[in-house]
């Protein structure tokens, strides 16, 4: 971290799903391959959207799904197949990685992920596909409609929302 911006940071702790913060309260929020391990998913979504300002842009990077069909068959064998045996092997605890494996399958493709991303009042919603489509990055508007007091995105801000799992 730069110096300067970690006195600045502040840490909190809460649940994605019921965030402890008001209304309009960040620029920007990101998630890092941890939305498809909320319980509902839909509900931190619509948390996402209530916490940003309107303009504010919402970033999300996730496994997903490969769509060469040559890619997929590899990267489905090597995750069903090498990575539980990995962590039995390297950190005695295969189900933790069968699990990351059955929880990537699990997830919405890139289309129903966008689409859960709108249900929660984003627009403007895309994806860019990384490795593939191993992972993407889907990233979103939370945009302000004709009755909006647009003073709120003429203010200096920076904050960033990133909550971290666990």
């Amino acid at each position: 971290i730069e110096e300067g911006y970690a006195s600045a940071m502040k840490w909190v702790e809460g649940n994605a799903e019921g965030l402890p913060f008001s209304d309009d309260s960040f620029d920007a929020y990101t998630v890092a391959f941890g939305i498809r391990n909320v319980s509902d998913m839909e509900k931190a979504l619509r948390e996402a959207h209530r916490v940003l300002v309107p303009g504010g842009r919402f970033f999300c990077l996730e496994f997903s799904h490969v769509k060469n069909p040559i890619l997929q068959r590899l990267y489905e064998t090597y995750s069903f197949e090498v990575i539980p045996i990995l962590g039995e092997i390297i950190a005695q605890d295969r189900a933790a990685y069968q699990y990351l494996v059955d929880s990537i399958a699990a997830f919405p493709n890139q289309e129903r992920f966008a689409e859960t991303i709108r249900r929660a009042g984003f627009k403007a919603v895309e994806w860019e596909n990384l490795s593939g489509g191993i992972a993407a990055i889907h990233s979103a508007y939370k945009l302000v409609d004709s009755t909006t007091d647009m003073s709120v995105q003429n203010q200096e801000r920076r904050q960033v929302l990133s909550p971290v799992a666990n």
